[in-house]
């Protein structure tokens, strides 16, 4: 499903692994980047996997039914990404920092990224509305985000990725829980934002 938003951003389901490539692969093939599968796999295998052998489990994810993030197409050219997954396939099913607020199946989004040369522009919104919608129609109860309460205060541009509490609470987000994790010297919150009527 096509979400389209302003200016011409349109958000879809991350199936096209050479564009998800664009967006969080390295350089050069050879070399060790996360390809956005630290939370997503097991830390284990993730450690295990280097290279071109990240690449190729990135490439089998995005055959999956549903995909591992959304992508954000400003004029058909992929310009973000959303990680966004059923917590319970994520480390967050097992994560002792972020805890759980309840039983329901929530979905996670936990990562963030617009290319150099294309921040503020509104794709980050448009990447958690995007990530928001997917997870609805894909029948999810509630979508969290892990961000940090970083008060105005300037983030390390590396540990952005997890976006700020004010973010997420312009896309109707709402604190739930403190976390006991910590990045960049700030606080992380667990941010919810309902999705459906649970019984």
């Amino acid at each position: 499903m096509v979400h389209a938003h302003r200016m011409g951003i349109e958000v879809r389901p991350a199936t096209e692994f050479d564009d998800v490539a664009v967006l969080l692969g390295p350089k050069k093939p050879t070399s060790n980047v996360c390809f956005c599968l630290s939370y997503r796999i097991g830390s284990k295998e993730n450690q295990e996997l280097r290279g071109p052998a990240r690449a190729d489990r990135v490439r089998e994810l995005c055959r999956h039914d549903p995909p591992p993030g959304v992508i954000a197409y400003l004029d058909g050219d992929p310009v973000g990404w959303a990680a966004v997954h059923p917590r319970r396939d994520t480390t967050f099913a097992r994560n002792r920092l972020i805890p759980h607020v309840d039983d329901l199946d929530v979905w996670s989004l936990w990562c963030i990224r617009v290319r150099p040369g294309y921040r503020k522009q509104g794709i980050t919104h448009a990447l958690i509305d995007g990530a928001v919608a997917h997870a609805a129609e894909r029948g999810a109860p509630a979508i969290e985000g892990y961000p940090v309460d970083n008060r105005g205060e300037r983030v390390d541009q590396t540990m952005a990725y997890v976006g700020t509490k004010a973010l997420f609470e312009v896309s109707g987000f709402v604190q739930a829980a403190e976390t006991g994790s910590v990045l960049n010297g700030f606080p992380r919150v667990l941010m919810r934002r309902q999705l459906s009527s649970t019984s």
